[in-house]
Order: C-alpha cells, then sequence, then structure tokens
C-alpha cells in the first residue's frame, strides 16, 4: 500500500493558479455567490424533453399530500388501491386512510423491533446487525409488501373514518419519542437475557406494546372497529353502507389486488443476477407477514410489464432515487435538467450499477405511474407520475420524468404475479438473502 501523501504548498500554489487562469470558475464563482448551486446549474433543455403529454394517459384521482411525513410507500400503496373503489362507486374524490395504515405499521413495527433484539441478544450492542436494528429503530419508511402485509393483516377504511391528526402529517417528535422508548425497552430486554430471565421477556415485551398502543392511540386517534362508508358519487347520489368492518371493506372492495403482485426491480450489479429472487435480512413489520421478495430483472422487461399494466388501465406503483435530476417546482426528472459537472468543474459520471455498489443512489421515495408516451416504435420516452407531495407543483401535483431518468433511477415497481407469463416459475425459487444494509432494503419515505 502506498505512503499517505500530505497536501503541500506546492500542490495548493499550483491549485490556485489553475482556479485563477480559469474563466469558467471565476464565471462559476460568481453564479454561485448570491444563487441556489441547482438554479445555477439548472439547464432548460431538460424541461423540454418531458412536456405533460402522454400516448397512454389514465385517469385518475386528485393528487394526495404526506406532508411532512414518510410515509410516501403507504400513500402510493392507497393510491392505487383507491381507483378501484372510486371506479366501482363512481366517486370523483376518495382516500384511502392514510393515517389507519400509519397506525398499524408503527405498532407492528415496534414488535418486529423487539423480536429483532430478542433474537439478537446474543451478539455484542456493536455487532453490525445489531448497530443496524438499533439505528433504523422505527421510522415511516416502508416497502410494498410491508404494506401488503398490513393490510392483509388489518384491511383498510376511509379515510373519513380515520382522518389525518398533527402528529400524522408531521411525524418527526413522534418517532424520536418513539424510539427512544424502543431504545430503553432494548436496554431492558438485553439485561433480562442477559440475567438469565428468559421467563420474563414476554410479559415485558407485552407491557411495552401495551404503552405503545396508548401512545399511538393518542397521535393517530384509536383505530375504528367499525365504521359506516358514507359517500355521494360523481353524479350527486348519496349513499351508505352500515356496520363494515376494516377487513370486510377490504375483501369487498380491494379483494386480490393488493395480494396477487410481485415486486419486480433493476439493480444491474454483479452480486445480483437477473431472474433471481431476492429478500432482506431484517426488513419487514408484521412478524408472521408477508415477506419481503423481488424478482430482479432487465430493465427493457422491467419496462414492458410496466407498459403492459398501463395499457390495460392499471396504475402502477413504483419506487425511485428522486433526489437526481429532478425540479420539485416545475414536476419533473431528467438526467439533463442540470449540468453540474459544467457549473462546478467536478467529474460526477456514475453509471447505475456503481451507483449502487458505492451507495450514491437507491430508491427513497414511492410514487405511481398513471402514463407513458410512446414513439412511433413503442418505445417510451417518458412517463407519467402521481406524486403525494400536494397539487402546489408539476400539474396539479402530477409530474413526468423522461426515459433516460427512468433508466438510470427506477429501481422497483410491483406488477400482477399473473403479468409474468411463463416468467412465474421464477418465484419458485427460494430466495437469495441479502444483507440489512444492503442497496435494495432502501425504505421509500
Amino acid at each position: 500500500m502506498a505512503t499517505p501523501t500530505p497536501i503541500t504548498e506546492e500542490m495548493l500554489s499550483s491549485f490556485s493558479q489553475h482556479y485563477q487562469a480559469d474563466p469558467v470558475r471565476k464565471l462559476a464563482t460568481c453564479a454561485l455567490s448570491k444563487t441556489d448551486l441547482a438554479d445555477v446549474a439548472f439547464a432548460a433543455a431538460g424541461k423540454t424533453a418531458v412536456p405533460q403529454k402522454f400516448s397512454i394517459d389514465l385517469k385518475t384521482l386528485p393528487v394526495t399530500n404526506q406532508k411532512k411525513s414518510g410515509r410516501c410507500w403507504l400513500f402510493a400503496s392507497l393510491n392505487v388501491l383507491r381507483e378501484k373503489v372510486a371506479k366501482e362507486k363512481n366517486l370523483k374524490n376518495f382516500e384511502l386512510s392514510q393515517s389507519y395504515a400509519a397506525f398499524w405499521d408503527k405498532f407492528e413495527r415496534c414488535n418486529y423491533f423487539l423480536e429483532a433484539i430478542i433474537a439478537t441478544a446474543d451478539k455484542p450492542a456493536d455487532d453490525r446487525v445489531v448497530t443496524h436494528i438499533l439505528t433504523t429503530g422505527v421510522h415511516d419508511g416502508g416497502q410494498w409488501d410491508m404494506f401488503v402485509a398490513l393490510v392483509e393483516k388489518y384491511g383498510v377504511v376511509p379515510k373519513d373514518a380515520m382522518p389525518e391528526t398533527a402528529q400524522s402529517s408531521n411525524t418527526f417528535s413522534m418517532n424520536r419519542t418513539l424510539n427512544q422508548a424502543l431504545k430503553h425497552a432494548a436496554i431492558q430486554l438485553r439485561k433480562m437475557i442477559a440475567a438469565g430471565e428468559t421467563s420474563k421477556l414476554e410479559e415485558y415485551k407485552v407491557s411495552v406494546l401495551d404503552k405503545v398502543y396508548g401512545f399511538l392511540c393518542s397521535c393517530y386517534g384509536e383505530p375504528p372497529r367499525r365504521f359506516d362508508f358514507e359517500y355521494v358519487t360523481e353524479d350527486g347520489e348519496y349513499q351508505i353502507e352500515k356496520g363494515l368492518t376494516p377487513k370486510t371493506f377490504y375483501d369487498k372492495y380491494i379483494g386480490g389486488l393488493a395480494r396477487d403482485t410481485v415486486s419486480i426491480i433493476n439493480a444491474p450489479t454483479a452480486d445480483k443476477p437477473y431472474y433471481r429472487t431476492y429478500t432482506v435480512s431484517q426488513l419487514g413489520n408484521v412478524v408472521g407477514g408477508r415477506a419481503v421478495k423481488y424478482l430482479n430483472l432487465p430493465m427493457s422487461e422491467f419496462k414492458a410489464l410496466i407498459i403492459e399494466e398501463l395499457k390495460k388501465g392499471n396504475p402502477v406503483w413504483f419506487g425511485s432515487d428522486v433526489g437526481k435530476g429532478g425540479d420539485r417546482k416545475a414536476g419533473f426528472w431528467d438526467t439533463g435538467a442540470f449540468d453540474y459537472g459544467l457549473v462546478t468543474g467536478l467529474d460526477l459520471e456514475i453509471s447505475k450499477t456503481d451507483g449502487l455498489d458505492y451507495w450514491f443512489s437507491a430508491m427513497n421515495h414511492a410514487m405511481v405511474i398513471t402514463g407513458v408516451n410512446l414513439d412511433e416504435n413503442g418505445v417510451p420516452n417518458r412517463w407519467k407520475i402521481e406524486n403525494s407531495w400536494g397539487d402546489e407543483n408539476g400539474d396539479k401535483g402530477y409530474y413526468a420524468c423522461s426515459d433516460t431518468w427512468f433508466d438510470h433511477y427506477v429501481y422497483q415497481a410491483v406488477v400482477p404475479v399473473a403479468s409474468l407469463g411463463e416468467k412465474v416459475s421464477l418465484l419458485e425459487q427460494a430466495p437469495i438473502v441479502l444483507n440489512p444494509w444492503d442497496p435494495m432494503g432502501s425504505l421509500a419515505d
């Protein structure tokens, strides 16, 4: 290994000369002195590359707003499901309760955390897996299969049955307090196990969950056991269905729409061969519920499955890295939207493969694909996206991305199992278990 080289005065003198002689650097200095870097690097051609016009454009409901929370995966999932209810009942505007789903996710995830602490109690606190469990804790982010585990167990309710609260829409303080309580519980559980007091574990864990349930009820309100489904159709007709439970509502109006699905991913890294299934250790929310499972496919096949669903009139849940190449106010993403290399003088090019391997990029946000523009050869060049950031930006909250951005920063989508055709047999493979810190274990928030 080479001997480390310190920065010398000669180097600094040379660097200064290069800076002083470079007119682009001097111009950038002027621009950056009073203007945000993203605004200076903005390239107008990126916006013109993704107009809000699509050859396949599904008619969908108005966008939702997750506000100051990381519940995008729940919003996107419920946005897919609500379309089925709205079409069946001829509703102009309709939402399923995000608070209801978030309550049960938080509660179940606390149990998942405590069980993980018990299962790893024989390892030191600085073991990498234990550290991952402790530092991850309980937060807002999630995955499609985690959503399915929730709704299969607890069902869904209309938003009227469990509306938003101050805490559901702004989760920072709630999450911080909850994680402090869970760390306290983790300390006690590990002490009990170290002292050989394993007979006390379950009683203590239940006592923790009892307090967590009460705290979550204070934050969200207690989830309804029964409710009346009241609605007014687009034609102005009032209807009511009395005495439904969350599960009966789910079974009647959603059925297998969530359950009979598969998460496909595009992860072009050497450690994840295509046509294999994967899961992630320590990733989940419902103990005993549906496990996270992915099928890795080449991008061409990944896109083809999505396009086929759009042609059938079905919106598609997907996960991507929205922190790259986007303009939130204008409502678009494109790899050519910003020229940071020109403005900064830095070498910034990183491939999708290297981005995953070197932790430059991973999925961090879930949304819904509701349209695509296909050229004369049937090849996509841009995609329409239903976001959950309110209706003030983009086209009333709907966004667009170029196909090049899609190739580079889209990692996951959800399609019906039946759409796989002959590839359905691939799901019979025992999934390869990825480490808890693998980039494909990143959660959408």
